[in-house]
């Protein structure tokens, strides 16, 4: 006999117990970038290989080792995206979106990428990706990062830390990067191995590496803030001025920088102690130039990803994670059919549409319905048999308190009901 069928490595499935907590988190991203002001753009999961080597960069990780591609029929090269800015970028070129425009995007799905699957990194990973087009200023910048003050604020997450530096203009970047082969060719004997293969593809990547035994080379490496401009000192000092008067606290890591090509002056990260070496949940920076680099006109750009499976990580590690349950299991007993009470439950459910009503299918006791709506998690059992259907009634059972049940008219039910899930829920 032939095993049982898996996922594919490094890819997972989410299942009932745990999407309570995403639709939570996804209910309460939705709202933000409503208050906010940004339109949803829903993005295809497969774009040209093409797109993401010529934005994100040929000798960049992603493009060389860790993206899903092949041939399609026709002969096209085609990947899943490893990321969403690309395929965003090319939505707004395409459709004529962008060009002396302002536009505020955001968008949240799937993404892929073929890397070692370990915690906090999956292959196949979610992210909420938020974009602005046509605004120059360091305003702009200020806001991504007080948009996601106020989002850990109303997830109730503390242990998130801002880091924020500038990595200045394209001119600026080639010289740090000169200057830092310089510098890692001179310790070249320290170096290990991704680290020697960066040096001669991408060096600035080599800032980014975990390996305990690399920091403190790192750290004594020229920071960027030598190669900055007076332009690009100018650009950090506006984001700075108006995150000091709203109080966001920050460090500015001179060593902090984005590992692909696009990336210009600002960049940020929110880290957390919480999930060891994978600690950065949320990441962003300016882009100006990449809508040029793909074909349209000039336009600055800001955005940041959000990592979901991570952010759900510290959501559970702090406790604030949510679990699905009911608000009422509706049991019948005696002779009443079962046609009357699925009835009975969708006249709850047509009085009461944001609430969860389960009703009970199938034959058992009252005492086995009982116990199944308590391990449901519903805080109350509508029961109903021979006298409560020849009464017009419907008695209430209060699951999660030492109350005695109450027996109420059906016209009166729906009212009582509202109330004391409200009640129950610590609302007015």
């Amino acid at each position: 006999m032939s095993k049982n069928i898996q996922t594919v490595r490094g890819m997972h499935d989410i299942l009932p117990a745990e999407t309570a907590a995403w639709q939570r988190l996804e209910q309460i991203l939705r709202g933000l970038m409503h208050a906010y002001g940004y339109q949803e753009i829903r993005l295809p999961l497969l774009e040209k290989t093409e797109l993401f080597s010529r934005s994100i960069g040929e000798v960049t990780d992603i493009v060389e080792k860790e993206m899903y591609t092949f041939e399609d029929r026709n002969g096209d090269s085609l990947s899943l995206r490893p990321e969403g800015t690309a395929g965003c970028v090319r939505a707004g070129i395409q459709h004529g979106i962008l060009h002396n425009q302002i536009q505020r995007l955001w968008y949240m799905g799937t993404m892929y990428r073929h890397e070692r699957p370990q915690k906090g990194r999956y292959r196949e990973f979610r992210q909420l990706g938020v974009e602005v087009f046509g605004l120059p200023g360091p305003d702009v910048d200020a806001e991504m990062i007080l948009l996601g003050v106020r989002l850990w604020r109303q997830l109730g997450l503390s242990d998130l830390r801002l880091e924020l530096n500038s990595i200045g203009s394209a001119e600026e970047r080639l010289r740090y990067r000169d200057g830092l082969v310089k510098y890692f060719t001179a310790h070249r004997k320290l170096l290990d191995q991704d680290s020697l293969e960066r040096l001669e593809r991408n060096p600035l990547r080599i800032l980014d590496s975990k390996n305990p035994a690399m920091q403190q080379i790192i750290a004594d490496a020229p920071p960027f803030s030598d190669c900055l401009g007076s332009e690009s000192l100018s650009h950090l000092d506006g984001v700075r001025a108006i995150l000091d008067q709203a109080g966001v606290e920050y460090t500015i890591n001179p060593k902090l920088v984005r590992g692909l090509d696009y990336y210009n002056l600002t960049v940020f990260e929110w880290k957390t102690t919480a999930l060891g070496a994978q600690d950065t949940v949320c990441a962003g920076g300016r882009f100006d130039g990449l809508v040029e680099q793909l074909g349209g006109s000039a336009t600055p750009a800001i955005g940041f990803a959000i990592g979901l499976e991570r952010l759900l990580s510290v959501m559970q590690l702090q406790d604030k994670q949510e679990t699905y349950a009911p608000d009422a299991c509706l049991l019948i007993t005696g002779q009443v059919s079962a046609a009357i009470g699925m009835q009975l439950t969708e006249m709850i459910r047509d009085a009461l549409p944001h609430r969860s009503i389960v009703y009970h299918c199938g034959s058992a006791s009252l005492k086995s319905q009982l116990k199944r709506a308590d391990r449901s998690g519903a805080g109350f059992a509508l029961i109903v048999g021979d006298e409560e259907q020849q009464a017009a009634t419907i008695t209430v059972k209060f699951l999660r308190e030492d109350r005695a049940q109450n027996t109420i008219s059906r016209a009166e039910l729906a009212n009582f009901l509202e109330n004391e899930i409200n009640r129950a829920n610590g609302r007015k």
